[in-house]
């Protein structure tokens, strides 16, 4: 077989897809390998889940979006009571750690005890807090060291991750 500049391209394109696509296969395999499926108390299918969730609260809760900020009628919620995960109704945070961050979203410098689980997260070539309902690992939003006291924290949340029930005492 007589090689030409085409044969010659056409077997270098090739064994460059197939060295980076092997790459990325072993790349998704060490990542799958690396890290186990989390398990929570709550836990459905993504089907369920969309049928469950406004699409919005899916977005977020499911795929960790993130609403545009002063979007979420709970920005502006000032009555006692507590927010609760819009994926499984775990409370979350209560009406007096609320305060006006000015950002646009939902904050608090406190959640509820055992309500909620953070982790790293590196997305946007950044190093944030990432912060989860215990429950069932939807995502909230993240964790900012910029809040009041006494805390000095700043949980800063999707309104559509979360409901409001209004306290009756």
């Amino acid at each position: 077989m007589k090689t030409t500049r085409r044969t010659f391209l056409g077997a270098g394109l090739f064994a460059g897809l197939s060295v980076g696509l092997g790459s990325l296969v072993a790349a998704t395999s060490r990542a799958t390998l690396a890290e186990p499926a989390e398990h929570f108390e709550v836990m459905h299918s993504d089907a369920e889940w969309r049928s469950l969730l406004s699409t919005s609260s899916y977005a977020v809760l499911r795929q960790e979006a993130t609403e545009r900020p002063y979007s979420s009628p709970l920005n502006e919620q000032h009555r006692a009571g507590v927010f609760t995960c819009a994926g499984c109704a775990r409370p979350l945070f209560s009406s007096t750690t609320k305060f006006d961050s000015h950002t646009g979203w939902p904050s608090f410098w406190r959640p509820l005890p055992n309500a909620v689980l953070t982790r790293e997260d590196k997305t946007f070539g950044m190093l944030r807090t990432e912060v989860h309902c215990q429950r069932c690992g939807g995502h909230l939003g993240h964790l900012f060291d910029d809040g009041p006291k006494p805390t000095g924290l700043r949980y800063c949340m999707n309104g559509a991750a979360m409901n409001f029930t209004e306290s009756t005492t």
